[in-house]
């Protein structure tokens, strides 16, 4: 047996000792033990031939896709070179697959994983993106419907090798070209296949139960959706998935704006996720408690290097950031259900917008492996993940500046701030806006967003039902436009 064969052996080998210290039972010990006595032999004297093994292990994915039936798209053959040719690249996604543990690989008596999709190499990663970005996604009953990219990565986020391959800035700027590649497919009208009755598709009777178009649709449209995409018999009333992904409500009526003059508003239709007084400066983000460090969730646009960056640096610190210390960040996540676009929580003028580049599929380790992740990390990705931030100097001087911060999760990392309200301030123009004007929106599945308040300036987190006053806490459901603050004055 070659050297390399022995290597793989001797890996076969460790992995059962690895599974060994898991099992608790005396004759499981005893079997496991026997085992991996049976492969570190094997490693010296059997002529088993492994590489066919570890080739039919590399080139496994779903559905039957592997390196010889399917060819690779341009993006994607960049990412095996980065891969191939990266060692650090290659080493943290080889560490990553290996530390999930394998109580994950169960799998039911119909052949699918019981606890989620169990990734096993390099090679299946790429091919199975591979054929991800080449349609829309389907419809499911998992937490992660609409994720269809971060539902493959999603155990190997969970474990430390993990943590250290989703930061690398490489592996970042790779997925930031292949989801612009996905973002064109998805804009297509080719996207719309996904529209459909079957139990994957979008216009099943589960999932027009969840997604309520009547709040977006009526008459013929709203039938002809519930129908299904069926060009050659009726219009469809979107052009593509993302079309369908960010569209309008009907009319006003739908999310009626609440006008107290010390309301803070919702700007999304959304969950509580959190909400945090005294908020630090800088602060241990990655913790299990997830606070929130305002120099980093707020930290300025890129673009300037070197002493004009530094200078740049300064003087957003003293403007944006430090006027928030020890205020408020309340943070709610919108599913893949939801209305998927921002509108402004106050009324006021616009000071400063832009979009931060940052991570894709980066999870805090202290959250472990999360059955849906990031939505565990969701704290944590307010500082690290691709996110929109905006300023806006309130019209209500008890409010003053506060900043709403849009935070992509995964691969909805597209966040797209209002084409009207960019090229005015780049053309240095006055933006103003009043309670509920649309600020921008998300792209794909589900994503979390920030409004940061200064010290003081929020008396307390409520919602109004019929003149009542309810406190509001994580897990609430709340509409946009509907008030969930009073401020102090």
């Amino acid at each position: 047996m070659n050297f390399e064969r022995k290597e793989v052996v001797k890996d076969l080998a460790k992995k059962l000792i690895k599974e060994l210290d898991r099992k608790e039972n005396l004759m499981k010990k005893l079997f496991f033990s026997f085992l991996a006595f049976i492969f570190i032999i094997g490693a010296s004297y059997c002529a088993v031939d492994v590489d066919a093994m570890a080739a039919d292990v590399n080139t496994r994915t779903d559905a039957g896709v592997t390196q010889s039936t399917t060819e690779l798209l341009p993006v994607m053959r960049e990412f095996k070179d980065l891969v191939d040719n990266d060692s650090i690249v290659r080493m943290n996604f080889t560490k990553m697959i290996d530390q999930v543990p394998a109580y994950y690989q169960e799998k039911g008596p119909d052949g699918e994983y019981i606890h989620g999709y169990y990734l096993q190499s390099i090679d299946e990663m790429i091919y199975k993106i591979n054929s991800i970005i080449g349609k829309a996604p389907e419809y499911n009953e998992t937490d992660l419907v609409g994720f269809p990219i971060n539902t493959i990565l999603n155990w190997t986020m969970g474990v430390p090798a993990g943590a250290a391959a989703f930061r690398n800035e490489k592996v970042n700027e790779m997925f930031r070209k292949v989801l612009a590649v996905w973002t064109e497919y998805l804009d297509s009208k080719d996207s719309l296949s996904v529209f459909n009755k079957g139990e994957t598709g979008w216009c099943c009777d589960q999932a027009l139960e969840k997604l309520k178009m009547e709040q977006y649709l009526d008459g013929p449209a709203l039938t002809h959706f519930k129908n299904g995409y069926n060009p050659e018999e009726y219009p469809f009333p979107y052009t593509s998935w993302n079309d369908f992904f960010i569209r309008h409500f009907k009319n006003k009526d739908e999310r009626p704006i609440s006008r107290g003059k010390n309301e803070v508003v919702s700007a999304c239709d959304s969950k509580v996720y959190n909400i945090q007084h005294n908020a630090k400066l800088q602060d241990w983000f990655w913790l299990k408690s997830q606070p929130y460090s305002l120099w980093d969730m707020l930290a300025n646009k890129d673009g300037e290097e070197g002493a004009a960056k530094i200078e740049s640096d300064k003087k957003h610190f003293e403007e944006y950031v430090k006027p928030f210390e020890g205020g408020t960040v309340y943070q709610a996540f919108l599913s893949a259900f939801k209305y998927h676009r921002w509108n402004s929580p106050v009324s006021g003028t616009i000071k400063k917008a832009y979009v931060k580049a940052g991570t894709y599929y980066s999870a805090t380790e202290s959250e472990d492996m999360d059955p849906a992740g990031p939505d565990q990390s969701q704290g944590y990705i307010a500082h690290t993940a691709t996110r929109a931030i905006i300023y806006i100097e309130a019209d209500n001087p008890a409010i003053g500046l506060m900043c709403f911060s849009a935070i992509g999760m995964a691969e909805v990392s597209s966040c797209i701030i209002n084409e009207e309200i960019m090229e005015r301030l780049n053309n240095d123009k006055v933006v103003k806006v009043k309670k509920g004007d649309e600020l921008g929106y998300f792209q794909f599945g589900g994503s979390t967003h920030c409004l940061v308040f200064q010290k003081d300036v929020i008396k307390k987190f409520v919602l109004k039902d019929n003149g009542n006053e309810i406190e509001l806490k994580k897990d609430d459901e709340v509409k946009m436009g509907e008030c969930i603050a009073i401020t102090n004055n």
